[in-house]
């Protein structure tokens, strides 16, 4: 091949999706800096550094050929009664836990999905699903968000409720805070995952036959 494949686009998901899945990773534990794939492009930019103490406690990226769109929203809806919520518009975030030190991102991992968080971002699907490291030595044998430590989901929940928050300009008040709507409704467990990387799967099939890549 005279270039690499687009990480969004030219990656499989998987030949055992949903069950096990490919995920491109952006983010680990470690960066102070917040990298996002460039849809365009395929290659790993910087979004933005992070300014306030906020560092992702897991791998973080995204599933392949998934998109959160119509029908990712409507599963949404359907669960917490809301209306007029819609896809943001993203391939489905992932974070991967795993006990092995990874220092940078821009790598593929295959991963099980456990479960995950149903984040709205306004009115905006953001769902962020949670999976292990395939044959990890610590979390490699749980199978359900269930099995996961109460102490590291709430690490992870924690983070994505905060992790846009900054002071206000000029404040002597730290405690005061511009917050975002950014708000966690349910975490659910692997059946829901693995429905919602289905519908996303879908969602990109509707995305493509559209608009074309």
């Amino acid at each position: 091949m005279l270039y690499r494949s687009h990480p969004w686009h030219g990656l499989s998901l998987g030949s055992g999706a949903p069950q096990s899945v490919n995920c491109y990773i952006e983010i680990v534990p470690t960066d102070t800096v917040k990298y996002e794939l460039d849809k365009e492009t395929g290659i790993l930019k910087v979004d933005r550094p992070q300014k306030y103490s906020s560092l992702c406690p897991s791998l973080y990226g995204l599933l392949p050929k998934t998109y959160a769109g119509d029908e990712v929203a409507k599963y949404c809806m359907q669960k917490t009664g809301r209306k007029g919520l819609v896809g943001d518009g993203d391939p489905l975030d992932i974070c991967v836990l795993t006990e092995k030190v990874i220092v940078h991102g821009d790598i593929i991992v295959k991963a099980i999905p456990i479960g995950g968080f149903r984040l709205l971002d306004g009115n905006e699907v953001d769902d962020k699903l949670i999976a292990v490291l395939e044959d990890d030595l610590v979390y490699g044998e749980m199978s359900d968000i269930k099995d996961c430590p109460h102490g590291f989901i709430e690490r992870l929940r924690h983070y994505f409720l905060t992790y846009k928050d900054v002071p206000k300009d000029g404040s002597k008040d730290a405690s005061e805070r511009h917050s975002s709507q950014v708000e966690i409704t349910h975490i659910y467990g692997r059946d829901e995952a693995r429905e919602i990387i289905t519908l996303g799967g879908l969602d990109y099939q509707k995305l493509i036959s559209e608009q074309g890549f």
